[in-house]
């Protein structure tokens, strides 16, 4: 019985080990929000009829 060599591989991680910055994760969370507002906004404009400025008084 003849025993295969044992491998190693390391994994980079090119996450920032502080977790605040340009990570895969923040990211990802930006672009729920964003897709959040950006549908509250349309909702806002469907349904009252104004601008998502005039609904708030802004114009």
């Amino acid at each position: 019985m003849t025993q295969t060599p044992k491998t190693t591989t390391t994994v980079a991680n090119n996450s920032n080990s502080t977790g605040f910055g340009f990570t895969a994760g923040s990211e990802l969370l930006n672009g729920r929000l964003a897709m959040i507002g950006f549908l509250a906004a349309v909702s806002i404009e469907l349904f009252t009829g104004k601008g998502f400025l005039h609904f708030w008084g802004i114009l």
